[in-house]
Parts: structure tokens; sequence; C-alpha cells
């Protein structure tokens, strides 16, 4: 494996475990796609380093177990928002 693929899966799952953040706002933040950041943290860094591929892994298990909340939300904004325009205009 190539070095620089090596430091960003290690860098992928520093951020992820630091910030708690997700698989989407890490591949925003490294500019890459999900399934990269998908493939650094369980494939790739589990031959790396595999306890921090368990660290990283379990923040990325709770994010999972509550994404269906999150979106809840966020539709529920959405919709909080269209309704505020209606009543202004």
């Amino acid at each position: 494996m190539k070095d620089y693929i090596e430091e960003r899966a290690v860098g992928i799952a520093r951020y992820i475990i630091e910030n708690n953040a997700t698989v989407r706002q890490t591949a925003r933040q490294f500019g890459i796609s999900k399934s990269t950041v998908h493939k650094d943290v369980t494939e790739r860094l589990a031959q790396i380093n595999p306890g921090l591929a368990k660290e990283a892994r379990k923040v990325l298990d709770v994010n999972k177990s509550e994404r269906h909340i999150r979106g809840g939300l966020a539709t529920r904004e959405k919709y909080l928002h269209i309704q505020k325009e209606h009543v202004l205009t």
C-alpha cells in the first residue's frame, strides 16, 4: 500500500474520532468520496493500525445508528422553513 494512502487512512480515523464525524462530513473535509472513507477505515486501516480502526469504527457505528434521527430532524427543519416562507409571503 502506498504511504500517502496509509497516512490518509490514519488521518481520516483521527478526524472521525476527534470530531465525532460522520462519513459524509469526513468525505467533505478530505475531498474524497464516502466509499473511500469507508474503505480506508474498515479495510485499509485495519491492516495498518487495528486499534485505531476499532475506535473509528465505534464512532461510525454510533453515527449510523443515529442517522435516522438526524434525517428526521433535517426533514422537520425543511418543512418548518417552508411554512415560515408561506406565512411571510
